[in-house]
């Protein structure tokens, strides 16, 4: 049964820093696209950033670029650096898995970890 587990989310001043951590029991994990995703309130849920494990390329959402940083480790937890945050971050942070493109198709997702970011 694959699972994603995020964790790291938490209340942070505008300006302030968060790593999230996304630990994912996949039996292919390598074969997979890692992403994080998030939803604010009264808002549909966006793309965030993702991260291909072959060539190790990433991607990131224009509102999160110069701030917010993918990243993997040499098993299966994929991070996301969060620095330079802004009320605006406050969401809720989901991590996801697919197959295939993860802006296309998301085949899981976590649970979600709460981000608020204060004035």
């Amino acid at each position: 049964q694959v699972q994603l587990v995020e964790s790291g989310g938490g209340l942070v001043q505008a300006g302030g820093s968060l790593r999230l951590s996304c630990v994912a029991s996949i039996r292919t994990f390598s074969s997979y696209v890692m992403g994080w995703f998030r939803q604010a309130p009264g808002k549909e849920r966006e793309f965030v950033a993702a991260f291909r494990w072959g060539g190790g390329s990433t991607q990131l959402a224009d509102s999160v670029k110069g701030r917010f940083t993918i990243s993997r480790d040499s098993r299966n937890t994929v991070y996301l650096q969060m620095n330079s945050l802004k009320p605006g971050d406050t969401a809720v942070y989901y991590c996801a898995a697919s197959a295939i493109q993860i802006t296309t198709r998301v085949d899981y997702w976590g649970k979600g970890t709460l981000v608020t970011v204060s004035s």
